[in-house]
């Protein structure tokens, strides 16, 4: 096994690791809510009054983050990880992750960070599968032929 030494970043992926987990630490105790991605999203199909403003802010926010940081610590684009799949594959990708997600009642985000931190079963067991699902493909796309 070899690492990719150019696309290696500790302190970048430790920093956002630590920024997450404030952030969940932040609206679990100041909302009551479980910082889920795909739960947070999925609220905005069903409006509930005093629900919208938070998950559009949120995600806006979400969204616009790495453009703005780009402009504090510009990123060097010969280097930037590159995807190499068609769009066909990235949208059965996206299909799959959502459904993925509506299956096992929440993403990464709600069962790794937040479930794991609350000691949940039923996130440890989510967490364990995507890891072991994402291991796998990984394995199958670069070295079954």
């Amino acid at each position: 096994m070899t690492i990719d030494w150019i696309h290696f970043t500790p302190w970048p992926s430790l920093v956002g690791g630590l920024m997450l987990g404030l952030a969940s630490a932040m609206l679990i105790l100041m909302n009551g809510r479980i910082l889920g991605i795909s739960g947070i999203l999925g609220g905005l199909l069903r409006i509930r009054t005093g629900e919208v403003s938070w998950r559009l802010s949120f995600l806006l926010g979400l969204a616009a983050t790495p453009p703005l940081f780009s402009l504090v610590l510009p990123v060097d684009f010969l280097q930037a990880p590159r995807i190499e799949a068609g769009y066909g594959a990235i949208a059965v990708a996206g299909l799959l992750v959502g459904f993925g997600t509506r299956y096992g009642s929440g993403c990464t985000s709600g069962h790794g960070v937040c479930g794991l931190s609350r000691l949940s079963l039923r996130s440890l067991v989510s967490t364990l599968t995507f890891m072991a699902f994402g291991f796998l493909v990984v394995y199958v796309m670069r070295h079954v032929k």
